[in-house]
């Protein structure tokens, strides 16, 4: 029997935001993380879109009970796609893994009507940061696009609905990296 997984390569990433369980760091191959945002909701999210020449890390988790609905439910906007042949781990084998992505005939490029949320930028790299450390966190920003998106700052008010407190110091990566990547963050 093949237990079912999904790779999540986002807020997934935060354990704080989810109780999948069992759950791996694992890495994916051909794909790479894009800020991006359909006609499904009013904010841009991440999504993957397919590299042959990058390989993102994320965490691998259970699907509760082998069922999918909840998940796919959680990932509405997303096609759950099979990656078992893309994503290395030490889980251990017969594995069903997916991966969730926005189909392309969605895919817009994110605007000041469509900004990414400054509160889903921090949860992502506080998850990156506990489970890859620093260099985790620069990975993440280094295999992601998109990176000129307005970045809202809702940090006062998250309106990201898996928000997560964040230390100073966590805050501080999360700024110098964006930082670094040119973003442009308003209020």
């Amino acid at each position: 029997m093949q237990h079912a997984y999904f790779f999540g390569y986002g807020s997934l990433v935060n354990r704080g935001t989810h109780a999948f369980d069992p759950a791996h760091k694992a890495r994916c191959h051909g794909w790479r993380r894009a800020w991006r945002f359909t006609d499904l909701r009013d904010v841009s999210f991440l999504t993957v879109i397919r590299d042959p020449a990058c390989a993102i890390d994320g965490l691998m988790a259970g699907v509760p009970h082998e069922d999918w609905d909840a998940l796919d439910q959680r990932e509405h906007a997303y096609d759950r796609l099979p990656a078992a042949h893309s994503v290395v781990h030490d889980a251990g084998p017969d594995l069903d893994i997916a991966i969730y992505a926005i189909a392309p005939d969605r895919l817009n490029m994110p605007d000041e009507h469509h900004p990414v949320l400054l509160s889903y930028v921090d949860v992502v790299v506080q998850g990156y940061l506990k489970e890859y450390g620093a260099a985790g966190a620069e990975h993440f920003f280094d295999t992601t696009t998109g990176w000129e998106a307005p970045i809202l700052d809702d940090r006062a008010t998250p309106r990201y609905p898996r928000a997560q407190r964040l230390s100073d110091a966590e805050r501080a990566v999360v700024d110098a990296g964006l930082a670094r990547m040119g973003s442009k963050v308003f209020v």
